[in-house]
């Protein structure tokens, strides 16, 4: 049976985390030539390489799978520590999350907030559809995503839905849609993205006409500054529907079409391996995502 040594895999994710063999010797207070055997170690018990050689050295398939074990042996040494030492302070566990910015904008946020007296969170902010890559490496416990099958060594559990809709400002939709929303008008007004990767406008373009449409964009990459560019008139866009009841209800924004709109169903995927901190972020997260359709 193949045994991987715990000090070998906290090596592989020191070099991941601080980027050389010489970091992560500074880091674990050794040698440059003790990371190398370790390693060396390492890839002769797991039959394969762990590492690509690159600057920064990046993981393989093999690899991934060793960080993953690293940092699920820290949870559950501290979960142990925890076990072991009842009456000292809690707060050392640290987990890393990868959640979406509309998530984290809209109803995310409370739940972690309940579950963060205990644990130190550090929240990746990372659209859905790529945030498994995170995880996948290892860089990350849990994360938010599109994807309904896990990564392996993980689970996944549906959260809900969020709904998008396609608005504007009155002004704007005055000025581009006076014609009606058609092909045409849609392939001639601004159309305000998040950034690159964001392709929910783009979804429901291609739902409206199936020609292919480029019209005009803005990208802006916040939350809050995305919404406020499509209320002032920038463009328009796809906005999560449990975020702007407000803006529809005093006119602030209205919809392209009445029934127009892209369902994005929402998983939340955590190491199968979890610990007592990783399952009350979870639970947490959970009764936050009771909002979602």
């Amino acid at each position: 049976m193949m045994e991987i040594a715990p000090e070998q895999a906290r090596t592989l994710a020191a070099i991941l985390t601080h980027g050389s063999f010489d970091a992560a010797a500074a880091y674990l207070s050794v040698t440059p030539s003790a990371i190398s055997q370790r390693i060396r170690a390492l890839e002769t018990a797991v039959g394969r390489p762990v590492l690509t050689r690159a600057r920064p050295p990046g993981l393989t398939e093999s690899g991934q799978a060793v960080v993953r074990f690293a940092r699920q042996l820290e949870l559950l040494s501290a979960d142990l520590a925890e076990e072991l030492q009842p009456a000292e302070p809690r707060g050392g566990t640290r987990l890393t999350l990868v959640i979406n910015s509309d998530s984290l904008h809209t109803w995310a946020l409370a739940g972690l907030a309940a579950a963060s007296s205990n644990i130190q969170l550090e929240i990746l902010r990372e659209d859905q559809e790529h945030s498994l890559d995170l995880l996948r490496a290892g860089a990350a416990a849990a994360a938010i995503t599109e994807t309904a099958k896990p990564v392996p060594g993980c689970s996944s559990t549906r959260l809900g839905v969020m709904r998008y809709l396609p608005v504007c400002a009155p002004e704007f939709a005055t000025r581009w849609f006076q014609a009606g929303v058609t092909a045409a008008t849609l392939a001639a007004a601004p159309v305000v993205l998040f950034d690159r990767k964001d392709d929910l406008q783009d979804r429901w373009l291609r739902r409206f006409r199936r020609a292919t449409l480029q019209p005009p964009r803005h990208y802006v990459p916040a939350s809050q500054e995305f919404g406020d560019a499509i209320r002032w008139g920038m463009g328009w866009g796809m906005m999560p529907e449990i975020e702007i009841g407000e803006d529809l209800a005093n006119g602030t924004l209205e919809r392209l079409s009445p029934r127009a709109q892209v369902d994005v169903a929402l998983y939340w995927q955590q190491w199968r391996r979890g610990s007592a901190a990783l399952t009350e972020v979870a639970d947490a997260v959970r009764a936050a995502a009771r909002l979602l359709r």
